[in-house]
């Protein structure tokens, strides 16, 4: 299904056509499943989790603006969604096995700290280095939370060309630091990035 199709089907789900809404649904349940599972870690919770960002996006559809931006606005709320349900279910207590393993695994001992803290320095620098094209291109990605449509609208580019973009300027950021695209992650994004 192409963006131009999606666009079409919020516009007819924004006048109340649920047929409309309910495939925009079955485009997106595994995403949203996936992020809601992420900010949970608890299928069960993330599959509930889910039926409700749909209820709520259903209701709140008529405000979005531009249809163009219903992924990254449904990322939105699925993230404000999980935070909120996170910060309502408050701290586990108990001696429950599968939580006293999420315990343990939280807990960074000093030295990973120091490993994290240097790894977040050398990106920056190595950031700091790259052409502004491609620094702001990773910028509005990875750290502003920026769909590619909404990319595509900031630097008044195609979507492919804002694809082609991320893959150069990760391989340039790499390559400045020295490390493979595995090191980085930048495998598995370019595959995601692929995949859109």
């Amino acid at each position: 299904m192409s963006w131009t199709e999606i666009t079409v089907l919020v516009d007819k789900a924004k006048t109340g056509d649920r047929e409309a809404f309910g495939e925009l649904v079955v485009r997106f349940q595994s995403s949203v499943y996936a992020m809601a599972l992420a900010r949970v870690r608890n299928p069960n919770e993330a599959q509930e989790l889910a039926q409700e960002v749909f209820v709520h996006a259903m209701r709140k559809l008529p405000q979005l603006r531009d249809a163009r931006c219903f992924a990254g606005w449904l990322r939105r709320i699925t993230a404000r969604m999980a935070i909120n349900r996170l910060t309502r279910r408050g701290p586990a207590f108990g001696t429950d096995q599968e939580v006293l393993e999420g315990v343990a695994g939280a807990v960074k001992a000093p030295e990973h700290e120091l490993e994290a803290s240097e790894a977040k320095a050398e990106l920056h620098a190595g950031l700091s280095k790259l052409k502004a094209e491609d620094r702001a291109t990773l910028e509005a990605f990875y750290l502003r939370g920026k769909s590619l449509i909404e990319m595509s609208e900031e630097f008044e580019a195609p979507i492919g060309t804002i694809k082609r973009r991320l893959h150069v300027a990760r391989h340039r950021l790499k390559e400045l630091l020295g490390g493979t695209a595995a090191d980085l992650g930048f495998e598995s994004a370019d595959a995601e990035l692929l995949a859109v």
